[in-house]
């Protein structure tokens, strides 16, 4: 009897353990599902954030060659310049410089100064660095025209293949400006002229760019001229 009972008591305790065994195996199993699930969890959760962050950034970003904007400008530069011919000037995809020289416009409408912006006759897209001043300044673009400019200092830049005559009007249809004897840009009114510090008479359009040439477009008041002196090698 005593064998019996001992045999029957071994019995239990294997099938006790055997069961043990199988709920701890259990356990593990359940474990390694809810750790692979909440693992997968985070690692979803991680991807989504960084594609969130790379779209935000992507969003919010604005590339500085496509800037278009200076500040105090009389007017932006014209987004229509793809290199065909305005009003007889030509680009190209390098600068000429067989005729190079430079002039230099100020502009004040009613007493104040509007700034002739960075950019006109350079196509877009352009490349671009900022100055110590917080300014841009237009390296290059797709092309250039024989007149253009390259910051907001007023000064007009002439590189021709050949040596030709150039009117400040031409510059302003690059900008797709109007320019005469009652309106400049979108301001109106009188428009007082001077070059090289003598008033001029005829119609503005018509001042041919000759070198270190200073101009200054007065609309409204008449505001005392400015001279204007030109940075080394220019």
């Amino acid at each position: 009897m005593a064998s019996q009972a001992s045999k029957k008591s071994a019995q239990e305790r294997r099938a006790q353990i055997e069961k043990m065994r199988a709920e701890q195996a259990r356990l593990e199993r359940k474990r390694k599902i809810y750790f692979g699930v909440g693992a997968g969890v985070l690692v979803l959760a991680l991807v989504a954030g960084l594609i969130a962050l790379a779209m935000s950034k992507k969003n919010n970003s604005t590339p500085a060659a496509q800037t278009n904007t200076t500040p105090n400008a009389l007017a932006q530069t014209w987004d229509g310049l793809t290199g065909q011919t305005v009003d007889g000037v030509s680009a190209q995809t390098q600068e000429q410089l067989a005729y190079h020289i430079h002039a230099h416009l100020a502009i004040y409408v009613n007493g104040k100064q509007k700034l002739v912006p960075a950019g006109i006759g350079i196509v877009k897209p352009w490349t671009t660095e900022q100055l110590q001043d917080g300014s841009q300044f237009v390296d290059g673009g797709k092309q250039l025209y024989y007149l253009h400019t390259h910051d907001s200092s007023g000064v007009l830049h002439v590189e021709s293949p050949t040596t030709k005559e150039y009117t400040l009007g031409q510059i302003f249809a690059e900008w797709n400006q109007p320019l005469s004897g009652s309106q400049v840009g979108p301001a109106s009114g009188s428009v007082i002229t001077y070059v090289n510090g003598q008033k001029y008479t005829g119609n503005p359009s018509d001042i041919k760019l000759t070198p270190h040439e200073v101009i200054q477009l007065d609309v409204g008041q008449d505001v005392a001229f400015q001279p204007y002196a030109f940075a080394s090698g220019l």
